[in-house]
């Protein structure tokens, strides 16, 4: 099995996929964004990514041999509707592999297949706490679907950014990359 990082690209803001695309580019990693639309991001890094590594060969190569040179970074778009990214991740993803996702239902059916997780705001879920906080995500929408409770989320800054950048190197050096 090899590996491949999945993101859930319809959850994660651009700022966490610029990190994740750099670290990507850099290490050359197998990385599947998976959207219901083409992420203009993600194609831009897939074009630069693959000229870079065909740089070293232009002298060297004929054109066709160049064009067999691509990026490890793919833009899966899906079809429109709930949950379909979602579905098409946990049909894909091999226990062992890595998803970065918002969507803690996404998250807790890809650790049952054990997939790693982590979220955009530098959280790991695992067997050990997956089932409480999908408890906690199901109660809260209870709440707020009867009004009792505001929909309030902390929003990103420069602190919630840089705990998902050194939970995302600690994942990947768990991996050796």
């Amino acid at each position: 099995m090899s590996f491949i990082l999945w993101v859930d690209s319809d959850s994660v803001p651009l700022k966490h996929r610029e990190i994740i695309l750099r670290r990507a580019m850099k290490k050359n990693i197998k990385t599947n964004f998976v959207a219901d639309r083409t992420l203009k991001d993600v194609t831009e890094a897939m074009s630069e990514h693959s000229k870079l590594l065909r740089d070293p060969y232009r002298e060297t190569l004929s054109k066709e041999e160049l064009r067999n040179i691509k990026s490890s970074i793919n833009m899966i778009v899906v079809e429109s509707g709930s949950n379909a990214a979602d579905d098409y991740i946990v049909e894909h993803a091999k226990a062992g592999q890595l998803c970065i996702t918002h969507d803690i239902p996404l998250a807790a059916r890809l650790v049952d297949k054990d997939v790693n997780v982590i979220d955009d705001r530098g959280n790991s879920f695992s067997k050990d706490n997956i089932k409480e906080r999908l408890s906690i995500r199901n109660s809260m929408y209870i709440i707020r679907e009867m009004g009792a409770c505001p929909e309030k989320q902390k929003h990103f800054d420069l602190k919630t950014l840089e705990k998902f950048s050194n939970s995302f190197d600690r994942a990947l050096q768990f991996f050796n990359l």
